[in-house]
C-alpha cells in the first residue's frame, strides 16, 4: 500500500506530533508498504534514514518561519522582529501555519494513486489544505484519508480561536473519511454532527530500542522528575512548588522544560532542591527518569480535559511510581512518595501505546 504522510516536523524533532509522524512513518514502513512523508525538514541529512527505515522523505519549504523538524524556527523569510510583529498582529489568520494550507494542493498533484493519506496537526491547517486539494485535484486525491488531531482547534482550551475558523474546521472534517483523536473525552471537542467519524487512536511508540537503569534506586534523598510543558492556571506547577518550599526535609525535583520562566522564581526559594533544565532526546530522557524515586504528572485542570500529556505513556514504559498533582492535591499523598509509600500511584497501561497496537488500528480503519 503506498501511504503519504503530511505533517509540519518529523524525526529528530521530539514534539508530540513530530513523534506521532515518525512513529507511524517507521512502523508502516517496517510492514512492507510504501511511504512518503513531507515536512518543514530543516537541515538534518535523511540519507540514512530513508536506506534504514525505507521510508521516503521530502521538505515543506515554507517562506514565513515556522519550527522545523531541526527544532530551530526557519523559512525563506528570516526576519527575526517582523516574523514577532506578524506573529502579535496577525494571529487572525493563524500566522505563520496558514501557509501550510497553501502547500499542500501540489504535493497531492505531485505524489498522485495514493492508497491512504495521514495529515497530521497541530497545525490544522495542513487538513484545510487537504480539503482544498480534495476539491481542485479529486481524481489525484488518495483513495482515504485520515484526518489526526493530537489537539483540538476551534474547543482548545489554551487558545480561543475567531468564530470564523469553524467554517474551515467544519470542511475538513466533512471532506476527510476519519478523524482519529488520542483519547476519548477529545470527543466533544468536535463539532457533534462529524463525531461519527471520529475514532481514538492514541499515541504509539516503539519500545523495543529503549534502554531502562534495571539497577537498585539508591538516591540520597527523595529524588524526582517531571518533563513537559506548563501552563499557567491549566498545567500549573506553582501550587506543588509553593508546598515543597514549606517543607524542611532534603529532596531532590529534577524539572526538563522550554518554560523556564515559570520556575526561575523557585529556583532561589529552593536552591539546590530544585534543577531545571532544557528538554533532552527522549531516549536519554526515559533513562534517567528511570533512575528516579517517582516521577511527577501535573493535571489539566478540570475545564481541560479533552488532551492528556503524552509524556504519561514515557512514564509508564519507566516502571517508576507516578504522583498525579491535581488542583487540590493531598499533601498527604506527597508525604507518603516521600516515604517510599506509593499505594496512590496513577497506572498507566503502555499496551495500548505501542506502536504496532496503534498502527494495527489504523489500518483496520482502511479495510472498513
Amino acid at each position: 500500500m503506498k501511504i503519504l504522510i503530511i505533517s509540519r516536523t518529523f524525526y529528530p524533532a521530539q514534539y508530540p506530533r513530530s513523534l506521532r509522524t515518525t512513529e507511524l512513518a517507521f512502523e508502516f514502513a517496517r510492514r512492507g508498504h510504501e511511504v512518503t512523508v513531507y515536512a518543514h525538514l530543516g537541515d538534518f541529512n535523511y540519507n540514512e534514514i530513508e536506506l534504514e527505515k525505507g521510508v521516503k522523505v521530502k521538505d515543506i519549504k515554507t517562506f514565513f518561519p515556522m519550527m522545523n523538524s531541526d527544532g530551530k524556527k526557519t523559512g525563506r523569510f528570516n526576519n527575526s522582529i517582523l516574523d514577532k510583529i506578524f506573529s502579535k498582529f496577525f494571529q487572525f489568520i493563524n500566522y505563520p501555519d496558514i501557509e501550510l494550507m497553501f502547500k499542500i494542493p501540489s504535493i497531492i498533484k505531485k505524489e498522485k494513486k495514493q492508497d491512504l493519506l495521514i495529515s497530521i496537526a497541530i497545525p490544522h491547517s495542513i487538513h484545510w489544505g487537504c480539503s482544498w486539494s480534495k476539491k481542485k485535484y479529486r481524481k489525484k486525491f488518495p483513495k482515504k484519508w485520515i484526518a489526526d488531531c493530537g489537539d483540538p482547534f476551534m474547543e482548545n482550551p489554551f487558545q480561543k480561536r475567531p468564530f470564523y475558523f469553524k467554517y474551515l474546521e467544519k470542511w475538513f472534517c466533512n471532506d476527510t473519511d476519519y478523524i482519529t483523536v488520542p483519547i476519548e473525552e477529545a470527543k466533544k471537542a468536535y463539532f457533534k454532527e462529524y463525531r461519527h467519524k471520529i475514532e481514538v487512536i492514541p499515541q504509539g511508540f516503539n519500545f523495543n530500542h529503549l534502554k531502562l537503569y534495571n539497577g537498585i534506586i539508591t538516591n540520597k534523598v527523595p529524588t524526582f522528575s517531571y518533563s513537559g510543558v506548563f501552563y499557567k492556571n491549566i498545567r500549573d506547577p506553582r501550587p506543588f512548588l509553593d508546598y515543597l518550599c514549606t517543607r524542611e526535609d532534603n529532596f531532590k525535583f529534577i524539572i526538563y522544560t522550554k518554560n523556564h520562566q515559570i520556575i526561575e522564581p523557585y529556583l532561589s526559594k529552593l536552591g539546590d532542591k530544585l534543577e531545571c533544565y532544557d528538554y533532552i532526546r527522549r531516549e536519554e530522557l526515559i533513562y534517567k527518569l528511570s533512575t528516579m524515586d517517582f516521577l511527577v504528572n501535573f493535571e489539566n485542570n478540570e475545564d481541560n480535559n479533552v488532551q492528556i500529556p503524552s509524556k504519561l505513556i514515557d512514564y509508564a514504559y519507566t516502571k517508576r511510581p507516578i504522583l498525579s498533582i491535581g488542583d487540590n492535591f493531598e499533601k498527604s499523598t506527597v508525604n507518603d512518595f516521600f516515604k517510599g509509600d506509593y499505594s496512590k500511584r496513577l497506572i498507566v497501561d503502555v499496551t495500548p501505546y505501542c506502536i504496532e497496537n496503534v498502527v494495527d488500528k489504523f489500518l483496520n480503519l482502511i479495510k472498513c
